[in-house]
């Protein structure tokens, strides 16, 4: 949607209906007195005039989140994005940027925005693969490989590895959902939080514990009670006792205040996922100016990077304001990790022949994401063997 309207011209005079050119000037060249040449000059200085006022557009945009921005990739949407782009346009163009910005559900909830911003309700949306379990179910193929690196910049790049290598992953949004993959977004490092302690895999035995999407299945193989949730609901869901606790990266834990019904805070490192993304609505992008549409590209290739980075600056910040505010921080032998590990042995293979079943390039997604980790140094606690 253009905010500027179309500017006509008015047609110039012709030859039939010829500007007058008064006597006073008949000393001036014959080419100058010739009304035909005199109106094409008007014309022309009145197009560029007009014409480069017609250029310059007020573009607003509609970016929004069903998470709010106590979310780290939220936060850098509202904190990095919106007034990069918006400084970037405003530096390098004629073109001005107005976002009208929605976060913590107010334009569209959590598992609603890909629909929100297929359908042009926002042009700019940030949201989780993981509620998309039947639009995108690989796009959550990093959970499917669970104990993986915990550092977020290693899990972007391999990720980015990972979609640049396969085509599939990004046209999907283009050609099913009228959006383009503006960025992808890690999370920070993914642990259990409690209202209990525990020490061992079997002490989680038929704990009714929360998760999101397929890392359902970890909970699944350790023999807990696995219930779907997300956190705007996670704080009242844990104080009624819907559920135990949560698989949650640190961030999660501390500003949605879990500690006050979840002291336990466990680093079992079932590893930072990439399986969030910014995309926008591939027709609004289309409509912009190029210059505008690079801007948006560059500035969105930096916030993928910047999902990393900050997330992994905040991380041990994030453990320390957990112990501050009363919580408890432990972490486990390696060898719990690697039981755990060896009860999800045969998931990923599993996983990779249901949707190869689907005309999902899922065995090539799993076993580059297996190699790219180690390419970046990850040493998987138990290497998955996807055939």
């Amino acid at each position: 949607m253009t905010l500027n309207s179309t500017r006509q011209l008015r047609q110039a005079p012709t030859d039939r209906n010829p500007i007058r050119v008064p006597s006073a000037q008949a000393g001036r060249s014959d080419s100058m007195q010739k009304p035909g040449i005199l109106a094409a000059m008007i014309t022309v200085c009145a197009g560029l005039l007009l014409g480069g006022l017609a250029q310059a557009e007020t573009i607003r945009l509609r970016i929004a989140s069903g998470h709010p921005s106590a979310n780290a990739y939220v936060n850098l949407m509202q904190n990095f994005f919106v007034p990069e782009v918006t400084r970037r346009v405003k530096d390098r163009t004629s073109h001005t940027i107005e976002f009208v910005e929605g976060y913590g559900g107010s334009m569209v909830k959590v598992a609603d925005t890909l629909e929100g911003v297929q359908s042009g309700i926002v042009d700019i949306g940030g949201y989780c693969f993981c509620f998309e379990p039947s639009n995108l179910p690989l796009h959550a193929f990093q959970v499917m490989l669970p104990f993986g690196t915990m550092d977020p910049v290693t899990s972007v790049k391999m990720a980015r590895a990972v979609y640049d290598k396969v085509p599939f992953m990004t046209k999907v949004f283009e050609d099913k959902y009228n959006q383009v993959l503006l960025a992808l977004i890690a999370d920070n490092g993914y642990n259990l939080g409690t209202n209990f302690e525990w020490n061992n895999v079997a002490d989680l035995k038929g704990r009714k514990l929360a998760g999101a999407g397929l890392n359902l299945k970890w909970l699944e193989y350790a023999g807990a009670v696995p219930v779907q949730s997300s956190l705007p609901e996670a704080y009242t869901a844990m104080q009624t006792g819907v559920y135990q606790g949560w698989i949650m990266f640190p961030s999660g834990w501390v500003n949605f205040k879990l500690y006050e019904q979840g002291k336990y805070y466990t680093e079992i490192g079932f590893g930072a996922i990439t399986w969030h993304g910014l995309t926008m609505n591939r027709a609004r992008l289309n409509r912009l100016p190029k210059e505008v549409q690079a801007i948006i590209a560059e500035v969105s290739k930096e916030y993928e990077a910047k999902t990393g980075t900050v997330n992994k600056e905040n991380y041990p910040q994030q453990l320390n304001q957990i112990k501050s505010l009363g919580g408890t921080v432990r972490s486990l032998p390696d060898s719990v990790r690697v039981d755990w590990a060896n009860s999800l042995r045969a998931w990923p293979q599993e996983r990779a022949t249901e949707l190869d079943k689907m005309g999902l390039p899922a065995t090539q997604v799993l076993k580059l994401a297996l190699e790219e980790a180690e390419k970046l140094g990850h040493k998987w606690p138990v290497r998955y063997a996807i055939k």
